[in-house]
Parts: C-alpha cells; structure tokens; sequence
C-alpha cells in the first residue's frame, strides 16, 4: 500500500513538474521603455519642441532679473560709504524686494516646466499604454514591463518593444485637442 502511495505522488509530481514546464514554455514576456516612446515618437519630439521653447523664454527673463540684481547690488556696495544709515536700509529692502520677486519668478518658471511636463504625460501615455497592450495581444505576450518604470538588471534586447511600438504610435497618434 505505501509502494502505490509512492507511485500515486511520484506520478502527480511529474505531471505538475510537466504541465509547469510546459506553461513556462508558453509564457512571453517583451519589454518597452515608455520614456524613450515619448522623447522620441513625432508627438514626443514636438512636444519636447514647445517644452524647450517655454524653458528658453523664461530663461531669459531670468537672466534679466539677475542682471538687474546685479547692477543693484553693485550700486548699492559702490554708494554703501557715502549713504547715510537710513537710505541705505532703503535701498536694502529695495534689494530684498528685488530678490524675492526674482525667486518667485524661478519658482514659477520651474511649475510651470512641470505642469507642462505632467500635461505631455497625460495627453500621450494612455494612447502608448492602448497601443502596448494592442501589440501585447496581437502577438500573445503574457507580460509587457515598462524598463522606465521598474529597473531591470538584465533583459533580452530582442524583446524589447520600443521601436516598433515608437513606429507603430507615430503611424497611429493623433493629438487631442
């Protein structure tokens, strides 16, 4: 009785140990970097565009606040020994004023990047996500990783998904509006 036990859980251990190999054998896993789509995909790229655009304008208008700050700080160190103690305190606060409005310029600038950043991901991200699932099916992937998402120590180059799914979005996006 104990000999058929035996056979009874030797047989089970190597139908579970077959059918386990054998749903391995069947699983696919491909992988696609969703930052890459979106830097380099035509919307990605255009986007990228308006975003430099934004960041260059508010760098010069920076810059010309720092410029100011300068020249004001400046006067205010050339004119420190002939001013008396009251019209330098003046001029000080008018310097710290100056200061605090050029922080709050850069503060805003940089919001102002991030807000346009977050709008980039919103408006092409799920469209991506459509499209990587699509391709998912289609070819009958088990799993798609985002690398950008999650750090992968090693994976197979010719899993990734990333240019065919950049072709593949540029063909197929068409923006919002």
């Amino acid at each position: 009785m104990k000999r058929y036990g035996l056979i009874v859980t030797g047989v089970l251990l190597m139908v579970l140990a077959l059918t386990g190999a054998q749903a391995a054998a069947e699983e696919k896993t491909g992988f696609v970097d969703i930052r890459e789509v979106m830097l380099s995909s035509s919307a990605g790229k255009k986007a990228a565009d308006d975003f430099k655009k934004a960041f260059e304008k508010n760098k010069a208008a920076i810059q010309e606040r720092e410029a100011e700050l300068k020249k004001l700080k400046d006067e205010m160190e050339k004119q420190k020994p002939l001013l008396k103690e009251e019209a330098l305190k003046e001029k000080e606060l008018a310097y710290q004023k100056k200061f605090r409005d050029y922080q709050l310029l850069v503060k805003d600038s940089n919001e102002e990047l991030q807000v346009k950043d977050q709008d980039l991901a919103k408006k092409l991200i799920p469209d991506i996500l459509k499209l990587v699932q699509a391709i998912g099916e289609k070819e009958k992937y088990t799993t798609i990783i985002d690398v950008s998402a999650i750090p992968l120590a090693y994976y197979a180059k010719e899993n990734d998904l990333t240019k065919r799914v950049i072709e593949e979005f540029n063909k197929t996006y068409k923006p919002k509006k």
